[in-house]
């Protein structure tokens, strides 16, 4: 047997989200201070991924649960998507902002 185990699946997943304009405001902050604080610009849509893995980490009952077996809960995306589609369920356009729409600062 090999000291490295078999690597774990590196194939990136591709996830669109709409967020709200304020969340939107904050990212671009976000990456202007980042490109002052480290003098290198980054895309939003690059800074997310790490954004999120932080927020992870540092979350100790979500580590606590999945060391210890997440709930089983049912995920039925057509019962979410037919839920989203009924008319007076979306938010107005006005209220949200597509993060890739965004113009991204180099």
């Amino acid at each position: 047997m090999l000291k490295l185990a078999k690597l774990p699946d590196r194939t990136p997943t591709r996830i669109t989200i709409t967020v709200s304009a304020d969340l939107n405001q904050a990212l671009c902050d976000y990456q202007k201070l980042y490109a002052a604080t480290y003098g290198a610009s980054e895309k939003i849509a690059d800074l997310i991924p790490f954004m999120l893995e932080a927020f992870l980490d540092s979350d100790r009952a979500f580590a606590k649960a999945r060391k210890e077996g997440l709930p089983e809960v049912e995920n039925d995306k057509s019962a979410r998507r037919s839920r989203s589609s009924r008319a007076g369920d979306a938010e107005p356009a006005s209220h949200v902002a597509q993060v890739a729409s965004q113009p991204q600062e180099d």
